[in-house]
Order: C-alpha cells, then structure tokens, then sequence
C-alpha cells in the first residue's frame, strides 16, 4: 500500500480535553488490492491520536470495492480501540506527523 496518497477530512478533526485527537482518513489505492470477492479500491479509517505518547488507536475502518457506490467489503470497530506506536510510512504514521506537528 506504499505510494497511496491519505487525505485528511479536515472537518472531522476534533481535540478532546485529554489531549486526544480524533480524525476521519480516506485512502484511494493507487492500485486496487485483488481480493476473492473482487478489488478493494479504497479505505476510510477514523482513528485517535495521543500526540504526546506518539501513539494511535483505530476506532473504525473500512474497505471499498466501490467507495462512490457505497459497495463495502469490509467494515470493522473494535469493541475497545488498543493504543500502539504505528508502522513508519503506513497510514496512522503519515496522519500523526501531520496532525502532531508542533
């Protein structure tokens, strides 16, 4: 998934009194990923950043074989988002150097 651009819905950009921040992230696959049941062509993540840990938890996400088309192919929210230091380039790790930067 390297070389896919992430957008940032700057309206759903919130800080909570913990410090906490909570954004919607939208990422088109610039190559579609071949699955059985067809191609996922994009994904919308909500996650939470703790700027101060440099640390993020995904509250939900979900994949698209047509995002225009509302056509999901999987959708998940954990019961209990887990805290945990991204992966260097992946997608929390760009969205926290943009959303922490001071």
């Amino acid at each position: 998934m390297v070389g896919n651009p992430v957008f940032l819905d700057p309206k759903s950009v919130k800080k909570g009194a913990d410090g906490i921040i909570t954004a919607t992230l939208r990422v088109p696959f610039v190559k579609p990923v071949t699955t059985p049941k067809g191609p996922i062509t994009s994904s919308v993540t909500i996650a939470m950043f703790d700027c101060a840990k440099q640390v993020v938890a995904v509250k939900e996400n979900t994949y698209y074989h047509d995002e225009k088309a509302n056509r999901i192919y999987q959708h998940s929210k954990p019961g209990l988002p887990g805290y945990a230091k991204p992966f260097q380039g992946a997608l929390p790790d760009v969205a926290m150097a943009y959303l922490c930067k001071k």
